[in-house]
C-alpha cells in the first residue's frame, strides 16, 4: 500500500519536451532546455510534470510509435541529460511522471522485425496475428476517417498483424507473461532514472486479451500486478491511467480497495464540464460528477480541460456534441475523428478572458487534481492549417523574439503560431509576467489559492443547491475545515440563494478577494455573480479558521 498519497494535492503540468524549449538551436525542444525552464514551472506552483513520449521513434504519430523503450530520441538529448533533468526537478520540488506506452509499438521497433522475419523468433507471440482478415476488422479503429482498419498483411510474415492504432503501430500481446515482464522491465528501468510514476496509455486496450478478438476480456489483475511492482521498486510511485470508460467500469480500474490505477483521467467529467459550458447547463455536469465518485482512500481522479489529443466529444449523445461542436467548433476544420475537436481552450472561448478563467477556476475546484496544459497559462491558440492533433501542438510560446523564443533555429520542426490574435508577438511568457493582470499571473495567483486548499484534493464532497441550473456549487469538507465554490456558466449575471450545509456556514470568507458573504436568519447566503463568474469561500471565516486550529 502507498504511504506517500502526495498526488492527492498536487498540480501537474503536461509538456512535450519537443515543443517546449530549444537549447541548441536544431529546432526542436530537448531536455537541457526544459531544464533551464524548470524555474519558470516552479514559480508557477506546479509540482508534478507529466512527459509526453520522449523514447527512440520514427516520430510518425508524435512519438507514441517506439522503437526503443530504454532510450531517448536523439533530438531531445541523452540518458545523461533525462538524469540532470529529473535531478534538478528534485531540487525544485518537482516530480516527474512519464507516458508509459505499451499497448504497440512501431513498425522499426526490432522486436517486430524479428517477428516478421522469422515465424519461430521469440517475438512472434508478442503480437497478434491471423492468417485471414478477422470479421469486423474494418470496425473498432481509435482514429476513424483516417484509419481504414485494424488488420493490416505483412508482405513478409505473409499473416495480419492488429493494430487498434495506426497501421505502422503493431499492437503487443499483453496477454503474453513475457511481454508483461517486459512491461515491468521497462517501468523499473525508468524509476531508476528518477520518474514518480507513469501516465499509462490506453489502458483498456493494453489490459484486452487477444486483440480485438472474441469475448474482449479484460486482464485487470495484469494492472494489480504492474501496481505491486510499483509499490515494490519505489514506494511513492503511481499510475496515472487513460482509461476512457462508462462509469461502472471505473471500480475494475481503480480496484475494489484502491489497489490498481492509482489515479484516472475523468474524462466522462471534462466532457459534460465542455457541454455545460456551451449550454449553461450545470445538470449534465452534476449527474457526470454523482456517476463518477470515488469510495476508495488512495484513488484519484485526474481533471483536465485540454490535453494532447483532441477534445473527445463521444461519451455525449449526439445532440449534445452538436451543441457543443455549434459553439466551440462549428467548422469542419476544427472538428475531428468525428467525435472531437482539435482546438485550444482560448480560442474556443474566442479569445473571452472572462470565459477562460472560469473554465480553469472549474478544473482547479473538481474533486480531484488538476492537470494544466502547456501555454494553456498564457492563452495560446492552435494552428489549423497542422495535420489532425498536430493543431494543438505548436512549441511554447516565451517572448516576442525569433521563434517565439522558443528556438534560434531558422526553421522548428512545428511552427510557431506567428499570426492572428493568437500569435507569439500578443501572447507570450516574457508579456503576461511583466503584466500583473495577465492571465499568467492570475493561473498563479488560482494555483497558489489551490494549494491552500487541501480539501479539493482529500475531502469528501457534496453538490449544494443553487435553485439555478446556471450555477454549479460544490462544497469539500475535511478535518473539520470546508470551503465551497460557485460557478456561472451563464453570460448573464445570476443571483443565488444557497445553504452553505453546515451550522457554522454563517459567514462565508471569500479567498480571492477582501469581501465576505453573511447569511441571513435562516442561514442562506445570496451572492450575485456576474455572466461566467466564479466564488471561492471558506466556510466559517478565515478568522474562524484560525481560531479552531490553534
Amino acid at each position: 500500500m502507498i504511504d506517500d498519497l502526495w498526488y492527492k494535492n498536487a498540480i501537474i503540468y503536461c509538456l512535450d519536451v519537443k515543443t517546449f524549449m530549444d537549447s541548441n538551436g536544431d529546432g526542436v525542444g530537448d531536455f537541457e532546455g526544459l531544464t533551464r525552464r524548470l524555474g519558470y514551472l516552479a514559480g508557477m506552483g506546479i509540482n508534478a510534470l507529466w512527459l509526453l513520449p520522449f523514447n527512440t521513434s520514427p516520430m510518425r504519430d508524435n512519438g507514441y510509435d517506439i522503437s526503443d523503450f530504454y532510450g531517448i530520441q536523439p533530438s531531445l538529448g541523452s540518458l545523461g541529460d533525462f538524469v540532470d533533468f529529473t535531478h534538478e526537478a528534485k531540487k525544485h520540488g518537482i516530480r516527474v511522471l512519464m507516458d508509459l506506452v505499451v499497448n504497440h509499438t512501431s513498425d522499426q521497433h526490432p522486436w517486430f522485425k524479428s517477428a516478421v522475419s522469422d515465424p519461430r523468433s521469440r517475438y512472434r507471440d508478442w503480437y497478434l496475428w491471423s492468417k485471414t482478415k478477422p470479421a469486423g476488422a474494418d470496425e473498432g479503429m481509435v482514429f476513424p476517417g483516417v484509419q481504414k482498419t485494424t488488420w493490416t498483411r505483412h508482405p513478409k510474415a505473409r499473416e495480419y498483424y492488429f493494430h487498434r492504432f495506426y497501421e505502422f503501430q503493431p499492437d503487443l500481446n499483453t496477454s503474453h507473461p513475457d511481454v508483461q515482464e517486459e512491461i515491468r522491465r521497462i517501468a523499473g528501468f525508468w524509476l531508476e532514472l528518477g520518474v514518480s510514476g507513469f501516465r499509462m496509455d490506453a489502458v483498456p486496450f493494453v489490459i484486452q486479451r487477444d486483440g480485438a478478438r472474441a469475448s474482449h476480456d479484460l486482464h485487470y489483475q495484469m494492472l494489480h500486478d504492474l501496481r505491486t511492482f510499483l509499490q515494490w521498486r519505489a514506494g511513492d510511485a503511481i499510475l496515472l491511467a487513460e482509461a476512457n470508460v462508462v462509469p461502472k467500469r471505473n471500480v475494475d480500474y481503480f480496484g475494489d480497495e484502491g489497489d490498481r490505477m492509482h489515479m484516472m483521467f475523468n474524462f466522462l467529467v471534462n466532457q459534460n464540464a465542455f457541454l455545460a459550458l456551451a449550454s449553461a447547463d450545470t445538470r449534465p455536469l452534476v449527474k457526470a460528477l454523482e456517476s463518477t465518485r470515488i469510495t476508495t482512500e488512495t484513488s484519484q481522479w485526474a481533471h483536465f480541460m485540454r490535453n494532447n489529443d483532441e477534445l473527445d466529444l463521444g461519451r455525449l449523445t449526439e445532440p449534445q456534441r452538436q451543441l457543443v461542436f455549434e459553439e466551440f467548433g462549428p467548422e469542419p476544420r476544427m472538428q475531428v475523428y468525428e467525435r472531437g475537436l482539435r482546438r485550444r481552450l482560448a480560442p474556443m472561448f474566442s479569445g473571452d478572458r472572462r470565459r477562460q478563467e472560469l473554465a480553469y477556476s472549474l478544473m482547479f475546484t473538481l474533486p480531484g487534481t488538476p492537470v494544466l496544459r502547456y501555454g494553456d497559462e498564457i492563452g495560446m491558440g492552435e494552428d489549423l492549417s497542422l495535420k489532425e492533433r498536430a493543431a494543438v501542438r505548436t512549441p511554447m510560446q516565451w517572448s516576442t523574439e525569433r521563434n517565439a523564443g522558443f528556438s534560434s533555429a531558422r526553421k522548428t520542426f512545428l511552427p510557431v503560431i506567428s499570426e492572428g490574435p493568437f500569435g507569439y508577438p500578443r501572447v507570450n511568457v516574457a508579456d503576461q509576467r511583466r503584466d500583473p493582470n495577465s492571465l499568467l499571473n492570475w493561473t498563479e495567483r488560482i494555483i497558489r489559492a489551490r494549494k491552500e486548499c487541501p480539501e479539493i484534493g482529500w475531502g469528501t464532497w457534496r453538490v449544494l443547491k443553487t435553485g439555478s441550473p446556471q450555477v454549479l456549487a460544490l462544497r469539500y469538507d475535511w478535518r473539520n475545515n470546508a470551503v465551497v465554490f460557485l460557478h456561472n456558466f451563464d453570460a448573464k449575471s445570476r443571483t443565488v440563494t444557497f445553504g452553505a450545509g453546515s451550522e457554522d456556514g454563517k459567514l462565508l470568507a471569500n479567498l480571492l478577494s477582501g469581501d465576505s458573504s453573511q447569511s441571513d436568519g435562516r442561514g442562506q447566503h445570496r451572492v450575485e455573480l456576474e455572466g461566467y463568474g466564479y466564488r471561492w469561500f471558506r466556510v466559517g471565516g478565515l478568522d474562524y479558521i484560525q481560531r479552531r486550529t490553534k
